[in-house]
């Protein structure tokens, strides 16, 4: 009888989120689930961790489903480390990450606390998947994702990925896709805002907002795909090193 893959499921939306409790659903169809994920929402934390504050990690049942669940005090990011370091017994098989409520391509990426749990578990040597859908809705149609999660999670149990290499997939907002497309992170940043108000005491307060603006017209990248009714598939690496300039930067006198 051939085994079960162990699968880790995480989020940043929160243990009780529907995108995250359609992943699990999906991903009890695949293997043996264990779900870690924050006790509340953790979006926009990047790649943060708890170092000034002590973290719980409780058994949970929230549904019916045959996963073993645990809510964290933590960031993605913490619930990863907890998962490898503490709770599992072996080092999981694949972790996945979502499915965030929301746009995590280009720039994104680097904010998301989605990925940043996936980049985690990539650190960790566990191949990883972050799933996202353009829908910031509580009540996002999470189910025309099914086949194509499941095509995505079953090549990389079946491939792997290579060391260093996560995956960012993202869905635009349609009941159907044209496709899966293997895309670069597009070039594009937020223009931010401040909105600076007074509170009822007097005292001024900000409240941040903004526009994300594309600057990349190719169309070999995440948001040329979204933008044209595919998914988007972009390998994405931890190591920050610019590698092209190291030559250059020898030639400083330093």
């Amino acid at each position: 009888m051939t085994k079960k893959p162990l699968i880790l499921v995480t989020n940043d939306d929160g243990i009780t989120a529907p995108g995250i409790r359609k992943l699990i659903a999906i991903m009890n169809t695949i293997g043996d689930v264990v779900v870690i994920a924050p006790d509340s929402p953790q979006s926009g934390m990047g790649h943060a961790i708890t170092i000034d504050s002590t973290l719980t990690c409780n058994k949970i049942k929230v549904d019916d489903g045959n996963q073993i669940e645990y809510k964290c005090s933590g960031t993605p990011a913490d619930c990863v480390k907890m998962a490898i370091s503490e709770i599992l017994d072996r080092k999981p098989d694949l972790c996945v990450s979502g499915i965030n409520h929301g746009s995590n391509s280009s720039i994104n990426v680097i904010y998301s606390g989605t990925m940043s749990a996936a980049v985690e578990a990539g650190i960790e040597g566990v191949p990883a998947i972050g799933f996202s859908l353009l829908d910031y809705s509580w009540n996002a149609n999470f189910d025309v994702l099914e086949d194509e999660i499941k095509i995505i999670t079953q090549n990389v149990l079946k491939n792997g990925l290579p060391e260093g290499v996560v995956l960012n997939v993202n869905f635009p907002k349609l009941e159907k896709f044209k496709g899966i497309k293997i895309c670069r992170q597009a070039k594009g940043n937020w223009k931010e805002t401040f909105d600076k108000r007074v509170n009822p005491i007097g005292k001024e307060y900000y409240w941040l907002s903004g526009e994300f603006v594309n600057l990349d017209k190719g169309e070999d990248t995440d948001e040329w795909a979204l933008a044209n009714d595919y998914v988007s598939v972009v390998p994405i690496q931890f190591d920050l090193t610019a590698h092209h300039f190291i030559q250059k930067l020898n030639n400083w006198e330093l």
